[in-house]
């Protein structure tokens, strides 16, 4: 197959991840992983699967196909999170269990299922309304869920529909997390079952003070515009608070209800929630986000303080984070010196230099978590009181897992695995491979990762195949994303270095940079950025350049550069030819946030603080007023339905462009969310790239 089909490869496979096993699940005993894996590389439809850890058996639990349902009509709570999640499936995209495994309840186009993974049955449950974040209680008695806004829970044999809170006005809500909560905190849940299943603690979400918004599709002017409530930077958040909602019914048919207290007006953030055996929990982050507090809830709804963070410029939220061991020992984070470490009851127990990633979970006593000492490379890591941290995974690549009574699940991504390779791993048997069936990519990367300049900046360059030193100088184009949200250059094969190494197979020599912000290389590095988030990662991005140019001289055409990118990497994009044009000659700006006030509250006040406060941070990391200076060509991409980056971002820089006179392209997307999943946008949205950066170039 030719290299000129990856583009097509990646839309039809979904970027590789169909027929990958995903989300896998442990159970008490230790004897059953339950994950998600559609029947073959290109089948959208996710199924739920079984398999045996002892004779390495797998079983088909659930092929939605099988029972007629489909994803024709998804709650929009439902449709949400899987943007906010980027679920590129459908079928069964997510699923819950009781405590030892036995139950699984997952959605089907809004309508509540139970599987018994012990003897295979797959039953429907009726329910009052449709079904959104369907969670089992530990015992497997009942199934809380919203419905219409409203938190329910219902009997696992179908009886008893009731709420345990209904919404009081429009734009409340209960158990569902908040906007910033799903995009910037790792929190995507809104209610947590107590281990006994009587009672189940939920987020009230009150959206009323939040900016309106609106999203129309021109494409189709029959449709009436959807109206979001939006927190942008500077203005109001959700008033977001915590119930303890009794289970069991009352005389009128709802439990009992009581509020939980905490300063919410020094602490507005709900940045996490749990219940566990030593009783509910939460974290709540103040508005600047200098402070976290995590806080025992009493049954009275009184709160006491477990631990308290803070940093002058923004305390650094780790996934996982809060948790407690069985004996109740607080699992946190803290920043000492150029550390991120793992505390246990308040003490660091991990080394100086390893980066904590997140927390996957708790055993006993045992922590689960992934850790960097090596930028490019993430690796699963086990601490356990009397032997303290080791390390459980070996080799390049970017390591995750679960594990549960001995049984570990690692997952392993690593080139020409884009989407990992998942392992069975017990302490009496064999290692047990799950299968996976995603394609093989038709085109092998080859990235030479790189170490730059007196930063130390890592860096992946892709070479056409068959490229021989002397072979002449090639045109560049840096492909980065260069923020505080992910990195691109790992050992992780992840598919956008596939990406990259198609267009260097188109004749360029392809450059990813990492630089100031991205994470991974420890809390200074991570604020670097605090206060401009501009002129450090640009910086990085034309030094990694030249430095690059000078470790490898004459490869490098420092006369014909263009830079790419998507989200954050769009808007490194444009800031090159807007601000480097004597760097960068041409730009292709996807999904670009062009003017800071127009993101969110809790990612954008982060790094830049409010933007009553400081105006001029605003103002300069904002690409509007740059509109004049333009003089190198400059391709606008953004999809019409993108409601994380609003089209409003395109559309301003290109108005201000337009009344500057200053030519430019724009290519809008109908229908197109953040994330481009239809087959033939995806496919043909690289070549319009590629031939827009020819054109620009002056290459034949």
């Amino acid at each position: 197959m030719p290299t000129d089909s990856l583009p097509r490869q990646l839309a039809r496979t979904r970027r590789f991840t169909l027929g990958a096993p995903a989300q896998p699940a442990v159970s008490a005993d230790g004897r059953t992983v339950l994950f998600l894996r559609s029947r073959a590389g290109d089948d959208p439809l996710s199924c739920l699967w079984a398999l045996d850890t002892a004779t390495g058996r797998e079983r088909l639990l659930v092929d939605p196909a099988s029972l007629g349902a489909g994803d024709d009509e998804l709650p929009e709570a439902e449709r949400i999170r899987r943007e906010r999640a980027r679920v590129l499936t459908s079928g069964i995209t997510a699923f819950t269990t009781d405590a030892p495994g036995r139950l699984a309840a997952f959605t089907l186009g809004g309508a509540l299922w139970l599987a018994d993974t012990t003897d295979g049955t797959v039953r429907p449950v009726p329910t009052a309304s449709p079904v959104y974040d369907p969670r089992l209680d530990p015992s497997g008695r009942l199934v809380a869920y919203v419905g219409d806004g409203a938190l329910r829970v219902v009997g696992a044999d179908g009886g008893g529909d009731r709420a345990l809170a209904e919404p009081e006005q429009e734009e409340v809500t209960y158990g569902i997390a908040d906007h910033v909560a799903a995009e910037s905190m790792y929190r995507t849940r809104g209610h947590w079952w107590s281990p006994d299943g009587t009672a189940v603690l939920a987020a009230r979400v009150d959206n009323r003070a939040l900016s309106r918004l609106h999203l129309a599709d021109p494409a189709e002017p029959r449709q009436r515009p959807r109206a979001i409530r939006y927190p942008l930077a500077g203005t109001a958040n959700a008033d977001v608070s915590l119930w303890l909602l009794d289970a069991a019914p009352g005389p009128t048919g709802a439990g009992g209800r009581t509020e939980v207290r905490w300063d919410r007006a020094g602490h507005e953030y709900l940045t996490a929630a749990g219940w566990d055996g030593h009783g509910p929990y939460a974290a709540v982050q103040s508005r600047d986000q200098r402070s976290v507090r995590t806080l025992a809830i009493a049954p009275d709804g009184s709160t006491r303080a477990l631990a308290e963070q803070t940093d002058e410029h923004w305390v650094e939220l780790v996934p996982g984070l809060p948790a407690r061991t069985a004996g109740g020992a607080l699992v946190d984070s803290a920043d000492h010196g150029d550390t991120r470490h793992l505390t246990v009851d308040g003490k660091p127990v991990t080394p100086a230099g390893l980066q904590l990633r997140a927390v996957l979970g708790t055993d006993g006593e045992q922590v689960l978590f992934t850790a960097t000492d090596e930028p490019t490379e993430t690796h699963l890591w086990l601490y356990e009181p009397a032997t303290g941290a080791r390390r459980l995974s070996d080799g390049p690549g970017l390591h995750t897992g679960v594990r549960r009574a001995g049984t570990l699940v690692l997952t392993t991504r690593l080139d020409g695995a884009p989407a990992g390779r998942t392992t069975v791993l017990r302490e009496d048997g064999p290692p047990l491979p799950v299968v996976s069936y995603a394609q093989r990519p038709v085109l092998a990367a080859r990235p030479e990762l790189l170490r730059l300049g007196p930063r130390d900046l890592r860096a992946a360059l892709f070479l056409p195949a068959g490229h021989r030193p002397g072979g002449g100088p090639l045109p560049v184009l840096l492909d980065p994303y260069g923020g505080p949200a992910m990195q691109k250059v790992t050992t992780g094969g992840a598919w956008w270095t596939l990406v990259s190494q198609w267009f260097a197979e188109q004749g360029f020599a392809v450059l990813a940079v990492d630089g100031r912000g991205t994470p991974g290389r420890g809390p200074r590095w991570d604020k670097e950025v605090f206060g401009d988030k501009a002129t450090p990662a640009l910086a990085d991005q034309v030094d990694g350049l030249h430095e690059a140019a000078r470790l490898r001289p004459g490869l490098l055409d420092l006369d014909r550069v263009a830079i790419r990118g998507w989200s954050y990497g769009g808007y490194l994009a444009a800031l090159g030819v807007l601000r480097r044009p004597d760097v960068f000659h041409a730009a292709v700006a996807g999904a670009a946030p062009t003017d800071q006030r127009l993101y969110d509250t809790h990612w954008q006040e982060r790094f830049l603080g409010h933007p009553d406060e400081h105006p001029e941070r605003y103002d300069a990391c904002s690409l509007i007023a740059d509109a004049p200076a333009l003089r190198r060509p400059l391709l606008l991409v953004h999809g019409l339905a993108d409601d994380n980056v609003f089209p409003v971002h395109a559309l301003r820089l290109s108005a201000a462009l337009l009344a500057a006179g200053r030519p430019h392209e724009v290519l809008p997307l109908s229908g197109t969310t953040h994330t481009p999943s239809d087959e033939a946008v995806a496919e043909n949205l690289h070549h319009h790239q590629l031939d827009f950066l020819r054109r620009s170039l002056g290459l034949g």
